[in-house]
Formats: C-alpha cells, sequence, structure tokens
C-alpha cells in the first residue's frame, strides 16, 4: 500500500505561493482528469483552502507510482509555472506520516487557528468532491473517512473547539477591534456566501453588529443567507455602492483572482470620502490586490498571512489541548495503519500458512510411515515438535514481511515469496 501527500501550507509557505498553487472547485474535474491520465493506477483527494493546497495519493499496485517531483510536475503543468518556483515549499510525506497528516489538518492541529471549525467541512467537500469525479478508490476513501472520524472525536474529546476559533473571530476580534471599539454602529459588508463567510457573521453577530449586507454573485444564496443572519442582501453589480458607505468589508469569494483591483477601490475611496474603512480579506486567491491597503492612511487592509503572529499566540494558550489532541491522532494513526498492514500482509502470510501446513501434513504422513508402530504419546511428540520446527522457519520472512509492511514497501519480499513457495495473490 503506498500512501502520500505533497502540500503547502501557511507553517512553511506564504499566501503568493499558495495563491500560484490553489485549485478551485471549477479547476478540480480538469485537474483529476490530468492526474488520472498521468497516473491511471492511483487514487487522488485534491485539498486546496486558503491556508493549504494537498494532494493526497494512494495507490495499492506498485506500477507506476507518482514520484514527489512527478506531482510538482503536475502543479507546473497544471498552473503553467516553472517547479523550481514552489518545489522546495512543496513538501511530501508518505505511509504512517502522510495519514497523520491529513489527521491533523481534519481535526484542526494543524490549523492557523488551532481548531478551526472549517476545516471539518473543507476535507469533507474535498473528499466529495473527489468521489463525485471518481478519483478516489478503496485506500484514499478508507483513509478520509477515519480522518472525518478521528476530527469529530477530537472535538468530543478535547477542548480543542472551545473559545474563540475560527480565522474570521480572531482575524475581527484582533485586527477590527484595533480599529474600532466597538461594533454595533458600524456598516458591514460581506462579499461571498461560503462557509467562511458564515463564520465571519456568527462572530460580527455576536459582536453586536446590526447593519449587515451580502452580496454575492449567486443572489439566492446571497438571499438566504442574509435572511439567516438578519441582514440585507444587494445585486452584485452594486459592489463599488457598498463598498462606498461600508465600515468593514469582509471578502470570502472562491474567484481565481483578485476582484477588486487598486484602481476599482480608489475611485470607491473618493466616493468614500476617505473614511476608515476595515478590510478582512479572506479570499484565497486574494479577493484584494495588495497595493488597496497602499491607498490612504485610512485603509486598513488584511488578508489571512496577517493572522501569523495572533495565531501563535492563540496556539501556546492551546498547549494541553493540542498534546491529548496528538495523542488521540497518535493512537488513531496507528490503528489505522495496522489495518492497512494487515490488508496488504494478511493473504500472503495466511497463503503461506496454509502452504506449509500442507508441506508438514505431508512430511508427517511420510515420517510415521517409516516409523514403525507408534503410540499417541510418541506421535504427539513428533507432531509437536515438527510444527515448533516448521513456526520457527516461518517466523523470520513473516516478522520481515510485516517490518516491510510497516515501512509501506512490502511488494519485495512478497513477491519473493510468491515465486518461492508458488502463493497465489
Amino acid at each position: 500500500m503506498n500512501l502520500q501527500v505533497v502540500y503547502c501550507s501557511h507553517q512553511g509557505s506564504d499566501l503568493t505561493l499558495r495563491e500560484k498553487l490553489a485549485i478551485s472547485e471549477e479547476e478540480k474535474v480538469r485537474a483529476y482528469d490530468h492526474l488520472r491520465s498521468q497516473f491511471p493506477d492511483s487514487e487522488f483527494v485534491v485539498l486546496s483552502t486558503c491556508n493549504r493546497v494537498e494532494l493526497y495519493t494512494a495507490q495499492e499496485s506498485k506500477e507506476n507510482i507518482p514520484t514527489h517531483q512527478q506531482l510538482a510536475g503536475f502543479f507546473a503543468d497544471f498552473h503553467a509555472i516553472p517547479v523550481d518556483e514552489f518545489f522546495d515549499n512543496l513538501l511530501e510525506r508518505t505511509g504512517a506520516d502522510a495519514v497523520r497528516h491529513l489527521f491533523s489538518v481534519a481535526s484542526g492541529v494543524d490549523s492557523m487557528v488551532v481548531g478551526e471549525p472549517q476545516i471539518v467541512s473543507q476535507v469533507r467537500e474535498a473528499y466529495a468532491t473527489a468521489r463525485v469525479n471518481q478519483a478516489s478508490g478503496p485506500m484514499a476513501n478508507a483513509m478520509f473517512e477515519r480522518a472525518l472520524k478521528v476530527g469529530k472525536r477530537i472535538r468530543t474529546e478535547t477542548g480543542l473547539a472551545e473559545g474563540r476559533i475560527s480565522i474570521a473571530s480572531v482575524a475581527v476580534g484582533d485586527f477590527g477591534k484595533s480599529i474600532f471599539d466597538r461594533f454595533d454602529d458600524k456598516q458591514v459588508l460581506v462579499i461571498g456566501a461560503g462557509e467562511m463567510a458564515i463564520e465571519t457573521l456568527r462572530y460580527l453577530k455576536e459582536e453586536g453588529v446590526r447593519e449587515l449586507v451580502v452580496v454575492n454573485r449567486s443572489v439566492d444564496r446571497a438571499r438566504e443567507l442574509a435572511d439567516e443572519w438578519g441582514g440585507t442582501y444587494v445585486e452584485y453589480d452594486q459592489l463599488d455602492r457598498l463598498m462606498a458607505t461600508a465600515d468593514i468589508i469582509v471578502s470570502t469569494t472562491g474567484a481565481d483572482r483578485p476582484i477588486v483591483t487598486r484602481e476599482r477601490f480608489a475611485a470607491v475611496r473618493q466616493q468614500a470620502e476617505y473614511k476608515q474603512v476595515f478590510i478582512l480579506d479572506l479570499g484565497a486567491p486574494r479577493d484584494f490586490e495588495s497595493s488597496v491597503g497602499d491607498i490612504d492612511d485610512n485603509v486598513f487592509l488584511y488578508c489571512i498571512d496577517d493572522l501569523e503572529e495572533t495565531c501563535e499566540r492563540n496556539r501556546k494558550v492551546r498547549q494541553k489541548e493540542i498534546a491529548a489532541a496528538q495523542k488521540i491522532i497518535d493512537e488513531e494513526t496507528d490503528e489505522f495503519m495496522h489495518a492497512v498492514y494487515h490488508r496488504a500482509t494478511g493473504p500472503i502470510i495466511r497463503n503461506l500458512r496454509e502452504k506449509w501446513r500442507d508441506v508438514t501434513d505431508e512430511e508427517l504422513a511420510w515420517l510415521f510411515g517409516r516409523l514403525g508402530e507408534m503410540d499417541d504419546r510418541e506421535r504427539k511428540i513428533v507432531e509437536q515438535w515438527v510444527n515448533r520446527l516448521v513456526n520457527k522457519l516461518l517466523h523470520p520472512p513473516l516478522e520481515a514481511l510485516k517490518e516491510e509492511a510497516r515501512e509501506g514497501t512490502p511488494h519485495g519480499l512478497m513477491d519473493a515469496l510468491r515465486r518461492l513457495f508458488h502463493l497465489r495473490d
């Protein structure tokens, strides 16, 4: 069994790189087609969020296993960018380490804001999309289903998901409150209607926001979200007018490029008479060009990467809960990999034991036929001795097979045993 993930995340790559490698929902169909054509024996799941871009692979056969370099080449070809621009930041984990990484991601331990709830939905959606596109298979399905259960267990058995844990709550709470003393008298504009928008609205309502406007390309979705949170929805073509009157702008779209350029927002600022505005850009790629924050001194623009220092403080406060979650992750990883080892080696071990049992019975029958009369006690002693000898002879190859399986590469020894003892698959 070959399990692998190549990835870049907030822990080792800046937002600019993650933007280059991001794969939107609309692009995943093409991405999976590309991957299947190149690696027909592999299973795939792509997870792409504001904080990470990850490609998981799983494969039972040992032929045409994608390498780190080849998967980097996929990203390079898909996005038409040179490999050397990102290869050093595209990390790789295999076997148990890949499983442990996924479990850490799904539980929020690896998140920028430790314990944040959005990642669970993002992992579930990524897995569902892979299945719809027939990109995942038995191994990837098992790994992701187990990851979702691990995330649920950690949220139930630890305090990791308690307190202020969403990216929106941390960002608005830390950055927004450094600009405004209160929120109940502010006009808030939310651009987008996805999971991140919902988390932002939830926190803003808790902070007393009363004037709330939702804008989204899908009017029905904007209306639904606005009704749910006591706001109003406005047609997307009114965006510039709304940005000019808003005190707080939260943007969470899934656009593949900035929707607000410096030039566009400079015109908005003239209409706004240069009043203070707090912009929280939670898009990946970013929804606002970074130079928007330089237009004038009353524009306060923050993106995901600006949260780093705040999130590090959050992580230090939660060290006890992180340790408890990590213990569960290690335990679940061991159990999952044990099941993988059994699946990989179980049939060959069973066949090997059956083969040697047949040989043992044949040799005992030959031996008893030549030893003459023996009572039951003597026959039992001979049988026990032969069985002990067979078990001792079997022990080294079986232990070696299990060890190679634990390392994720049992194929060589398995093939040798099949050839030596004429075993079936």
